[in-house]
């Protein structure tokens, strides 16, 4: 579902919600992109409720983008609620051996970008310039709907890093300045949102 509808122009910022909204905290990248649609976007911004639809998060990334933003619950050993704005550097997109495994159940920011890499390299088009990824440490996954207290009092922290992301755009600013620009919090979401790479859903945090 689109969250905001909004024209393709080239070099068109994408915002995209992933995550299982039945699987608790989960669900984190999906409520940010709803609390999004309360927000003008920029022309040139699109928000979409992806969930769990990586191929057509791959597919729409494919016909043009020229920033993608991605927003979903990413473990890395914070505290809950953590949020961390993290940017996917090229080396880190690159494909892995072999078909990346698409799960109806569960995506993660890692399976859509190896997916994205797959299909590029058999399909052609085009690949984003800059990935981040807008990252929030998760408290609970197991089935269940609706966010944690602190995954949810973190829901607005997300939509205004967003919002200054798209702002800034084309400018493009590193996650060190969007971060020092952020709202007065602890000093540990400071130094997280300087972290590199991305963590796999349930698993130790590694580099994408």
């Amino acid at each position: 579902m689109t969250a905001s509808p909004s024209p393709e122009p080239t070099g068109r910022v994408l915002v995209a919600g992933i995550g299982n909204i039945f699987l608790g905290d989960d669900g984190f990248g999906v409520e940010v992109v709803q609390r999004l649609a309360r927000h003008p976007l920029p022309e040139h911004a699109q928000a979409l409720d992806i969930g769990v639809r990586g191929v057509h998060l791959a597919y729409q990334v494919l016909d043009g983008c020229d920033t993608l933003i991605m927003v979903d619950a990413v473990q890395r050993g914070g505290a809950p609620g953590t949020v961390r704005l993290i940017e996917v550097s090229e080396q880190d997109r690159a494909a892995p051996e072999g078909v990346p495994v698409v799960d109806g159940h569960h995506m993660s920011p890692q399976a859509v970008l190896a997916l994205l890499e797959t299909l590029r390299e058999g399909m052609g088009g085009s690949t984003p310039g800059r990935v981040f990824v807008v990252g929030c440490e998760p408290a609970e996954l197991a089935e269940g709907i609706g966010l944690s207290p602190p995954v949810a009092a973190a829901v607005d922290e997300a939509v205004e890093l967003v919002l200054r992301l798209l702002a800034d755009a084309p400018a493009h600013p590193s996650p060190e300045e969007a971060a020092d620009a952020a709202p007065d919090g602890a000093a540990e979401r400071r130094t997280a949102a300087r972290d590199s790479g991305v963590a796999a859903k349930g698993r130790p945090s590694a580099p994408l």
